[in-house]
């Protein structure tokens, strides 16, 4: 009797942690992005990765965003942009135009499903060269598909 109340108590526990991460989901606040250095983009959304080779900035756009994805996107999505389930990879994420609009529509609009934040409307935060530099710093996790 005594191995299946310990058994229950460890499930309960189990079931806790894993429901307190699923909450917390969403919860990150977003830390400022230094962008010193990057050719400044305008208030108007470009469409397209304006930071995507042959760009001049592209290199140095890379270092800030993996900086910036750390500081920012991997406590929901992942270590070196592998997730671990609970929200897309974005190493899969389309490199090109199509995976450039789905990205601008997210780091907007951020998803709310049922009244609850999956991921706050990045934009509101961070500049649209701070986006950018983390979406080229994805590119260079990509993987083919």
């Amino acid at each position: 009797m005594n191995h299946y109340k310990n058994l229950l108590k460890v499930s309960a526990l189990g079931l806790c942690l894993a429901a307190g991460q699923a909450f917390a989901h969403g919860d990150v606040t977003p830390q400022p992005v230094d962008t010193k250095g990057l050719e400044k983009l305008g208030d108007e959304w470009h469409e397209s990765n304006p930071y995507r080779e042959p760009h001049p900035d592209h290199d140095l756009a890379v270092r800030i965003g993996a900086s910036a994805y750390n500081q920012n996107c991997a406590a929901c999505h992942g270590l070196e942009g592998i997730s671990g389930g609970m929200t897309p990879d974005l190493r899969y994420l389309e490199v090109g135009d199509y995976g450039d609009e789905w990205y601008k529509e997210r780091v907007i609009n951020g998803a709310v499903r049922d009244g609850r934040v999956y991921m706050p409307k990045m934009a509101d935060i961070l500049s649209q060269e701070a986006l950018w530099a983390i979406r080229t710093w994805l590119e260079t996790v990509a993987v083919e598909q």
